[in-house]
């Protein structure tokens, strides 16, 4: 049984274990819950944005998705099936879409605000419960069904976006991408690496930002988003070699908190040139700071219990933070509180993401995938 912190999986696995990446996920979250924190100050304008490209930190998880896939399970296909793949994958992390869909459904009412979100009032309860349930499958609602008002496809837990093309992503890989040898998957990276600089370079915002939405220019976005960092991390986990970096941790922290701090380009002019850069930290900087982090090693008891903590929280911070970010957005529109008033709230906020991400962790995402493991994984004695 592998173990990285109190995060368990509970698939042996004799291969070697990326405890750096892990923290790397966790640094990612945590600039997530403060670009989601300075971006209820923006107004909706993202030029003027604090932790200006916090947004690429999706970008981010998805590379190291495909990097830790590949090393993870390219090497099992001759006595696993698809099946028992989707298993696993289901039980790691379809509890945790659950959990943060039940948080969003209990503070969906607290986040009524007559300016922000004027419809919340006026939905029943039975509608909303029920778009928790279909929550609960990460299937899209249709438009009309948007309860929020927001034009998401998942409106109690709006980041949830992003793990419904995770899922397209374990579908391809397991249906398609696994057979791929090394020369079709650099032709299918090379293709998706055009197809992400065209839209960043040439789109009508200069950035990445989107994929939330279920209409057909939101699923371009969100299609372009996963298939490059995706495809690029798959295909490192195959042709690289790590080897041994000191305090990769330490500097790959620093990079990716200097990447997601940078302020917007080009302004509103040249909005060709933050779609470069965009372009640029996904295609170059991303698959190397991964490689990076699987080319260092833990050296201390404090650096370890770092990386294991924010390993742990990473996933759960990401998917249960939201519904808070719901209930401040509303609290500072309905009262115009400005930034400089308001910067005890966010450090409360953040100290409550992370502690509701890990009580999620300890009292329910591990125990229940102990249980689903046991449940559907392991197989019964013969005697």
């Amino acid at each position: 049984m592998e173990k990285s912190g109190t995060q368990i999986t509970a698939f042996s696995d004799s291969r070697k274990h990326y405890v750096i990446l892990d923290g790397l996920r966790g640094v990612a979250a945590i600039m997530v819950v403060i670009f989601h924190f300075f971006e209820t100050f923006s107004g909706g304008n993202h030029l003027q944005q604090i932790i200006n490209h916090g947004y690429l930190a999706v970008d981010f998880f998805f590379v190291l998705s495909g990097f830790v896939i590949g090393y993870a399970y390219d090497d099992r296909w001759n006595t696993m099936s698809i099946g028992g793949f989707f298993k696993r994958r289901l039980i790691r992390l379809h509890p945790m879409i659950i959990i943060g869909m039940v948080i969003g459904a209990i503070g969906f009412y607290i986040s009524a605000s007559p300016i922000l979100f004027p419809g919340i009032s006026s939905v029943p309860v039975w509608k909303m419960l029920l778009v928790m349930l279909i929550g609960f499958t990460l299937l899209p609602v249709f438009p009309s069904w948007d309860i929020r008002g927001w034009g998401e496809m998942h409106p109690l837990d709006g980041p949830a976006w992003s793990l419904f093309y995770e899922y397209v992503a374990n579908i391809l890989y397991a249906l398609f991408l696994r057979k791929a040898s090394k020369t079709v998957l650099s032709i299918l990276v090379a293709l998706a690496g055009i197809a992400l600089i065209h839209f960043a370079v040439t789109g009508p915002n200069g950035d990445v930002i989107g994929g939330w939405s279920l209409d057909p220019a939101q699923i371009r976005v969100g299609l372009t988003r996963l298939l490059y960092p995706f495809l690029a991390g798959l295909l490192l986990s195959r042709i690289s070699k790590p080897g041994k970096l000191k305090n990769a941790f330490l500097w790959c922290s620093l990079l990716l908190i200097l990447i997601f701090s940078f302020p917007r380009i080009g302004g509103s002019e040249n909005l060709w040139m933050n779609g470069l850069y965009d372009s640029l930290i996904i295609i170059l900087l991303f698959p190397l700071i991964v490689f990076m982090g699987a080319s260092g090693e833990l050296k201390g008891k404090v650096s370890s219990r770092v990386c294991n903590f924010l390993g742990d929280i990473s996933y759960p911070l990401y998917i249960t933070h939201y519904p808070l970010i719901y209930i401040f957005t509303a609290w500072v529109v309905d009262n115009q509180i400005p930034l400089e008033k308001a910067w005890p709230a966010g450090i409360l906020l953040l100290l409550s993401s992370i502690a509701i991400a890990y009580a999620s962790l300890r009292l329910y995402d591990i125990p229940v995938r102990k249980w689903l493991t046991k449940r559907l994984m392991e197989r019964p004695s013969t005697k």
